[in-house]
């Protein structure tokens, strides 16, 4: 094999790993507004069905109340969503800066020293798991 094949090799499994990288990141974007969108729709719902008066009071502004319950649900919701997303970016790059990694590779490679590997069988046994050899660490 020339240089050249090598070369061409290489970019192929970089574009590779920037398109599992951005479906991967594509995934947990949905599944994080999915999670959102359904946490908040099912706490409306059950403020809906503890005490209807006190919600359709919420629903518009009046002078009892200057703030319409949805204007100050929504509110909420944004702060929430903005302390929740800074604070699991805050510490992922806490641990990226932990454990002084450069790359996604370099990561995924730190990590799995750290952690056990799971091992895959291509049949299933019916005999029973040994956990042992499971949480067993890895040879050096």
């Amino acid at each position: 094999m020339s240089s050249e094949d090598e070369i061409i090799m290489t970019e192929e499994t970089d574009a590779s790993e920037r398109v599992l990288l951005l479906k991967g990141a594509a995934f947990l974007a949905t599944a994080a507004s999915a999670g959102m969108i359904a946490g908040f729709g099912s706490t409306l719902a059950l403020a809906k069905k503890r005490s209807p008066g006190w919600f359709n009071k919420g629903v518009v502004a009046s002078a009892a109340v200057p703030e319409s319950g949805a204007s100050l649900a929504l509110r909420a919701l944004g702060w929430g969503s903005l302390f929740a997303w800074g604070g699991v970016g805050l510490l992922g790059a806490a641990v990226w800066k932990l454990l002084d990694v450069h790359s996604f590779s370099e990561f995924r490679h730190k990590m799995a020293t750290f952690f056990p590997s799971i091992k895959s069988n291509s049949t299933a046994s019916s005999e029973p798991l040994d956990w042992d050899s499971m949480i067993a660490p890895k040879p050096k």
